[in-house]
């Protein structure tokens, strides 16, 4: 489960800024809010189910989710990925001319198999300065490893990493390479990275491989169109057909440019190609308003951007309450209606449809979402950026005038009592001089 996030000096992030998904000591309670959003981990350990990101344009909301991929894609690929003269591809904040070549921070605190851990590091492009995982299997928080450059402080509990500092490379971390030789601390981090999904909300097309895939097996099929129906979409039943293509379809310019590079002799074998086609069947009627048949419908043809992301998302919404992993949707409400958006939150805030306590982490730009019925003050997140470009994070929950209990948080939101709002200059000095203005 996922606890808190810390990044710093990456893109618009300044300074260090901290996203938790800790539930907080409101003193306003909702029994029904609280019992269906927060989950015990332990008896003092209380996390949040989901949480929201708001704010303008460009201020940073696609950042944090940035951060946390990078994290996550260098953490499971920087000892097998790069090599030795590799850049490290960070973007420090490039506003000021302190932090520009000032390395980049990151830290992430979870809770995975009975135990928490905080793991970060601290990078340029060139190499790793510092990196530190830290375990609590009790009370107390204990070290398990510090790297500085390189120099490496082992505790006895991670004597797994004994002998592998030397083989680790500068632009490289020590977990990764400690997990790469099969360590058992550092493997079951590893793995709890592979739990922690990350979607863009624009891009949705890129998924619809782990929809498919779960179309085709009989134990999650029925969920993905159970879950497609009820938002409400008009699709009664989803067939998948998979073909072969014959080698006529191949491209045959790519074959002739392949066959160039190969020595003389050598021939481009013939790669075995299949198409995947979705079609979505809808019910189709008499005069009489009697059903007659089912139609079929092309997905990418026929169906509305917003019924393909429903699709595409689809998968990845339905495992992660199956499996209580973690997902972050960079922009959720892009071509959903503001019910169906809600919709999707409530599956996660709920303990019938979301028994293993999975977790929604999404930014959003709807306002209809601010309210006292879906969310705790602490599950709604701000970004806003100063006049120097420098993006703050903060929560409703840390706001510090004080919120009356029937507060509307979306008015209050757009009349810029939190902040995190666009500026809007004098739109009606756009046209002044123009020849038609």
């Amino acid at each position: 489960m996922l606890i808190e996030f810390s990044v710093g000096n990456f893109r618009s992030f300044k300074e260090v800024a901290t996203f938790s998904m800790l539930a907080a000591k409101l003193r306003a309670k909702n029994k029904e809010l609280d019992a269906n959003n927060v989950f015990y981990l332990t008896d003092s350990l209380a996390l949040l189910k989901s949480g929201a990101v708001y704010g303008a344009n460009a201020s940073g909301k696609s950042n944090l989710v940035q951060a946390i991929a990078f994290m996550r894609k260098f953490v499971l690929g920087s000892s097998k990925d790069t090599q030795v003269t590799e850049a490290i591809n960070v973007e420090p904040f490039k506003l000021n001319t302190e932090t520009e070549e000032s390395p980049t921070y990151f830290e992430i605190v979870f809770y995975h198999n009975n135990t928490r851990y905080r793991y970060g590091f601290t990078a340029d492009r060139e190499k790793i300065h510092t990196e530190w995982l830290y375990h609590v299997p009790s009370k107390i928080e204990t070290k398990l490893f510090i790297r500085e450059d390189d120099e490496f402080d082992l505790s006895t509990v991670f004597k797994e990493g004994k002998g592998l500092e030397s083989r680790t490379r500068n632009n490289a971390l020590f977990l990764s390479v400690v997990a790469q030789f099969n360590g058992k601390i550092s493997q079951n981090i590893l793995l709890w990275f592979t739990r922690l999904g990350i979607v863009s909300g624009l891009n949705d097309r890129e998924y619809r491989h782990i929809t498919i895939d779960m179309l085709k097996d009989k134990k999650t099929r029925q969920g993905i169109i159970s879950l497609v129906k009820q938002l409400d979409t008009g699709i009664s039943d989803i067939i998948i057909e998979t073909r072969d293509l014959p080698e006529t379809d191949l491209y045959p310019d790519m074959r002739k440019k392949l066959q160039r590079l190969l020595p003389d002799g050598a021939q481009v074998k013939t790669v075995d190609v299949t198409a995947t086609t979705i079609a979505t069947l809808h019910k189709k009627y008499d005069e009489e308003n009697q059903f007659v048949s089912n139609e079929s419908f092309s997905i990418e043809a026929h169906e509305s951007k917003g019924t393909q992301k429903i699709f595409y998302l689809s998968g990845p919404l339905l495992h992660t309450l199956q499996t209580g992993k973690i997902l972050i949707i960079d922009e959720l409400d892009a071509r959903f209606h503001p019910l169906i958006t809600a919709a999707i939150i409530r599956l996660f805030n709920a303990k019938a449809t979301n028994p293993h306590n999975a977790q929604l982490v999404f930014t959003t730009h709807d306002t209809n979402l601010l309210d006292n019925r879906y969310f705790r003050r602490d599950q709604i997140w701000f970004t806003e950026k100063d006049k120097y470009g420098a993006t703050d994070l903060y929560s409703l929950a840390e706001y510090r005038v004080r919120i009356r209990n029937d507060a509307s948080f979306e008015k209050d939101y757009i009349s810029g009592k939190y902040g995190a709002v666009p500026f809007i200059g004098n739109l009606e000095s756009f046209l002044a001089g123009h020849p038609d203005g």
